[in-house]
């Protein structure tokens, strides 16, 4: 369905990163969202107003939050796919990832709602009405979420976005959420209890649930988070394929909203080799990353010795020592100082996360084990974080 989908609505589907094909896979996505929550809302409000069930009407009311979203999404995409301006060089892009933050709130919204009404229901219980058209209904707005979250977990997968996985992971939680508003009805058949306003609280409980994860997911995103495994391999795998670059490091991805992300990373190459034929080389690179991945790229070049016997010597001691010491640790730009009495062994240390606090200790942990191969030896370190 969701291919068939596709190919009837959007032309040239096939290309997820192209920005006016973005627009209209989110078009899409919106208004069979806005059409299939309108038409849930409408079904449990009149349901729930016969059958006088809270639950019923509340999960009704979720829906209808869940219409405004996807209106929401729809202004969202076409400010999105704006071209980049004088003010914003970098695109309109993170709209999604605003649009997804505002998409929460509403969700958080309703739910704290609906809990202060439930919570009413349990101190005043009405009796609920127990008809199979109720039943019905409910199943029906069951399946139709589920197949929502599949539709929109396909689209998030193929186009990398962010709000439509919102969307999907919204719809979800909305079909187990009409599961057990379905429950209450039974329940209600064989006790007491004011289980439809326990229900309510637990339905208001899970849509809050909901929004928290995703101003939680999208928050992240906003602040800045490390780049996906994927495209950093992606990203090293098509720089090391040239034969003039030895290694990289210092490799930073932007992500400027789906579709766009800028990066910039350090190329090491033979001080020997001839720099202007290197640098036609980097030029080339970077070409290709935006061709091949849509990266737009600045690679700095560093010249590191090669063949020189004393500095791979003393090279290749850091790195035995760093093995013993952590295999997460790594260094880049190393280079020696000689003098009559000592040696300084300068070089940039890539550390995690956990060593940020304790740079001293570490740094005396490896000046310990270099006395222990040779007293004459320094380090002189420079800090580096894993991005």
């Amino acid at each position: 369905m969701t291919e068939f989908l596709l190919k009837t609505f959007v032309k040239n589907y096939h290309q997820t990163e192209n920005i006016e094909v973005r627009k209209y896979v989110g078009f899409l996505s919106s208004i069979t969202g806005i059409i299939c929550n309108i038409s849930l809302f409408v079904t449990k409000y009149v349901m729930g107003t016969i059958s006088n069930s809270i639950a019923i009407i509340s999960d009704g009311f979720n829906n209808l939050s869940d219409c405004l979203s996807c209106f929401i999404t729809l202004v969202s995409y076409k400010l999105a796919a704006q071209p980049a301006d004088k003010d914003h060089p970098f695109g309109h892009g993170r709209i999604e990832y605003l649009s997804s933050l505002i998409i929460a709130v509403i969700i958080m919204l309703v739910g704290f709602s609906f809990l202060k009404t439930s919570f009413s229901k349990i101190l005043h219980p009405e009796k609920v009405t127990f008809n199979l058209i109720t039943v019905v209904s409910l199943l029906i707005s069951f399946v139709v979420k589920v197949w929502m979250s599949a539709f929109n977990k396909k689209l998030a997968t193929k186009y990398n976005s962010s709000i439509m996985l919102a969307t999907s992971k919204d719809s979800l939680n909305d079909s187990y959420i009409t599961l057990v508003t379905l429950s209450s009805l039974f329940i209600s058949l064989i006790t007491t209890l004011p289980i439809d306003g326990i229900i309510g609280c637990l339905v208001s409980i899970l849509i809050l649930k909901a929004g928290y994860e995703i101003i939680k997911d999208t928050v992240d995103t906003l602040i800045g988070t490390k780049a996906d495994e994927e495209t950093v391999q992606a990203i090293t795998d098509l720089v090391l394929s040239y034969d003039d670059v030895i290694g990289i490091h210092d490799l930073i991805v932007h992500n400027y909203g789906p579709g766009k992300l800028i990066c910039s990373l350090h190329a090491e190459v033979d001080s020997k080799r001839d720099m202007l034929e290197v640098h036609d080389t980097i030029d080339l690179i970077e070409r290709q990353l935006h061709e091949k991945l849509n990266i737009m790229a600045s690679i700095h070049m560093d010249p590191i010795e090669v063949d020189n016997p004393v500095v791979n010597k003393y090279k290749n001691m850091i790195s035995e020592i760093l093995a013993e010491i952590d295999p997460e640790l790594s260094f880049h730009d190393f280079r020696i100082v000689t003098g009559p009495t000592h040696t300084n062994l300068i070089f940039d240390l890539v550390i995690p996360y956990k060593y940020q606090k304790d740079t001293k200790n570490l740094k005396n942990a490896i000046d310990n084990k270099l006395k222990e191969k040779d007293d004459t030896l320094f380090t002189v370190i420079s800090y580096d974080t894993q991005f």
